[in-house]
C-alpha cells in the first residue's frame, strides 16, 4: 500500500518541480525586464537634465549678449564715459520783489437784491438776463393805478384842510382886532387860536399822506439803484407781486470797482505791518486759479481786526478797477501782496539752484579747466526765473543743466546757447548723497518778477 501511494505521488512531485522551475524562470525574466526599464528611464532623465542645462546656459548667454554689453552705457555714473555737457548762466545784480501769497475770492463792492415794496401786477420787465445796467435805469413796472387814485384822494383832503386852515386864520385875525377894541372876551380869542393850531395839524397830516402815496406810487416804477450786471430773470409780466414777500424781482451785482478778499497766514502779519508803516498803499496782483495769468492789479484797502482761529489767517481786502471785467464775482483767485523790494541783490537763474536735503547749492563752472565745483548758497527769495541768494558773487558762471552727471570736480563741456547737452539737462539730484532737488519757489517769476516771502 505504501509503495502504491509513493508511486502515485511520484509523478505529482515531478509536476511540482516543473512548475517551480517554470515559475522561477518567468520571475527571473520579469525581473530582468524590469531592470532594463529602470535603466532606460534613468537614461531618459539624464538627457532631459542635460537639455535643461543647455537651455539655461543659452538663455544666460543671450541675456548677457543683449543687455550685458549695454550695461556700461546704461549705468553711467557721474563723470563716466566722457565729460558731461552742460549749459551755464551768470550771476547778476538787480532788484527782486518779495510777495506774500494767499488764496482769495472775488467779492463785489455791492450786491443788491430787489423785492417788491407794494402789491400789484407786473406790467413790464425792461431788463435782459445778464445785461449791464446803469444806475437809475428802468427795470420793472408794477400797475400804478390804485396808487395814483390814493394819491389823488390824499391831495383832495389836503386842499380841503388847507381851506379850513385859511378860514380859521381869517377868523383869528378878526377876533384879534375885536379883542383889541374890547369887543369880545379873551376866551373867544383863545379858542380861535387853538382852532388854527388844530387845522394846521390836519394840513400837516394830509401832507404826510400825500407824501406817503407819492412814495408808494414811485415803488411802481423800479429802477436800478447801482450800476452793474443783472442776473437771470426772476419775474415775468402779468404776475402779481406782493408787498413784504420773499419773491426776488432782480439781483444786481456791481462789477466796477471789484474787491478781492484774501487771507494771508498770521506768520506774515509782522512783515505786512512793517510794509504798511507810513500809510503806504501796498500793491496786490490777482492771478487766475492756475496761478499762471495775472488778471488785474490793485491796491490793499483794508484788513480785519482779528485772526481767524480756525484757519490762522487774517482777512485782507484789495480794491481793483476791473476795467476789462476780468474779475468775476465769487471767482477763486491767487492774491499776491507786494511787501518789499530787494535792491542790489545777487540774482541767479532759478533752475541752477540745487538742494541737498535742506541745504542749497550751485555748481560753479570753471572754464579754465572745464570742471565744476559745488558752492553752498543761502536763498533769500525766488520766483520762476531768478532767485536772490547770498554766499556767491556776481559775474560767476554756474551750471543750469546736466545735473544728473555732475559732482564736485567733475569734467564738463559747456554747450553753446540753444545746444542741448548729452545728459538731457534734467534738473536733477544735486550733489552726492542728495535726497532731491528744487528749482526754487514757483510763486511768481514770469507773472510779475516777484517771489513769495519766506
Amino acid at each position: 500500500m505504501a509503495q502504491e501511494e509513493n508511486r502515485e505521488t511520484g509523478p505529482h512531485g515531478e509536476d511540482l518541480g516543473h512548475s517551480f522551475r517554470a515559475h522561477t524562470g518567468d520571475t527571473g525574466a520579469a525581473f530582468e525586464e524590469h531592470n532594463e526599464t529602470i535603466v532606460v528611464v534613468k537614461k531618459s532623465h539624464k538627457w532631459l537634465w542635460i537639455a535643461l542645462i543647455l537651455i539655461v546656459l543659452l538663455a544666460a548667454f543671450l541675456v548677457y549678449h543683449f543687455t550685458g554689453s549695454k550695461a556700461p552705457s546704461g549705468s553711467k555714473g557721474r563723470g563716466q564715459n566722457g565729460p558731461a555737457a552742460i549749459t551755464v548762466g551768470q550771476t547778476t545784480t538787480g532788484s527782486i520783489n518779495i510777495y506774500v501769497d494767499a488764496l482769495g475770492t472775488v467779492t463785489p463792492t455791492a450786491t443788491v437784491t430787489l423785492y417788491s415794496q407794494i402789491t400789484g401786477r407786473v406790467m413790464a420787465v425792461y431788463y435782459r438776463e445778464g445785461q449791464l445796467v446803469r444806475k437809475g435805469q428802468a427795470l420793472v413796472d408794477i400797475d400804478p393805478r390804485p396808487y395814483e387814485a390814493n394819491l389823488t384822494q390824499a391831495e383832495g383832503n389836503l386842499k380841503h384842510d388847507q381851506g379850513v386852515l385859511a378860514q380859521a386864520k381869517m377868523d383869528l385875525a378878526r377876533y384879534q382886532a375885536a379883542f383889541a377894541r374890547n369887543a369880545i372876551a379873551k376866551q373867544i380869542l383863545d379858542d380861535q387860536e387853538q382852532a388854527v393850531v388844530q387845522d394846521e395839524g390836519s394840513v400837516q397830516s394830509d401832507q404826510g399822506t400825500v407824501d406817503y402815496d407819492k412814495v408808494q406810487l414811485a415803488y411802481c416804477h423800479i429802477v436800478a439803484p447801482i450800476s452793474g450786471r443783472v442776473g437771470l430773470r426772476l419775474v415775468d409780466p402779468g404776475n402779481t407781486v406782493f408787498s413784504g414777500s420773499s419773491s426776488t424781482l432782480v439781483v444786481i451785482t456791481q462789477l466796477q470797482p471789484m474787491t478781492v478778499v484774501f487771507g494771508p497766514s498770521e506768520d506774515a502779519i509782522p512783515q505786512i505791518q512793517t510794509a504798511l508803516k507810513g500809510n503806504k498803499a501796498l500793491e496786490v496782483d490777482a492771478f487766475d486759479r492756475a496761478d499762471e495769468k495775472m488778471l488785474e492789479a490793485g491796491k490793499l484797502t483794508a484788513y480785519d481786526n482779528q485772526i481767524d482761529t480756525t484757519t490762522g489767517t487774517v482777512k485782507f481786502r484789495a480794491n481793483f478797477a476791473n476795467k476789462d471785467l476780468s474779475l468775476f464775482p465769487n471767482q477763486f483767485v491767487n492774491a499776491r501782496l507786494l511787501v518789499q523790494t530787494l535792491n542790489n541783490a545777487t540774482l541767479i537763474p532759478t533752475v541752477a539752484v540745487q538742494h541737498n536735503g535742506t541745504a542749497a547749492f550751485v555748481y560753479l563752472a570753471n572754464t579754465a579747466n572745464s570742471t565744476v565745483s559745488m558752492q553752498s548758497i543761502n536763498v533769500v527769495t525766488s520766483n520762476d526765473t531768478v532767485t536772490a541768494v547770498t554766499g556767491i558773487n556776481p559775474g560767476v558762471n554756474i551750471a543750469t543743466s546736466g545735473f544728473d552727471r555732475l559732482e564736485n570736480g567733475a569734467k564738463v563741456t559747456i554747450a553753446q546757447p540753444g545746444q542741448k547737452g548729452k545728459s538731457g539737462g534734467r534738473t536733477g539730484t544735486g550733489g552726492p548723497g542728495s535726497s532731491g532737488s528744487s528749482s526754487g519757489s514757483s510763486s511768481g517769476g514770469s507773472k510779475s518778477g516777484g517771489s513769495t516771502a519766506p
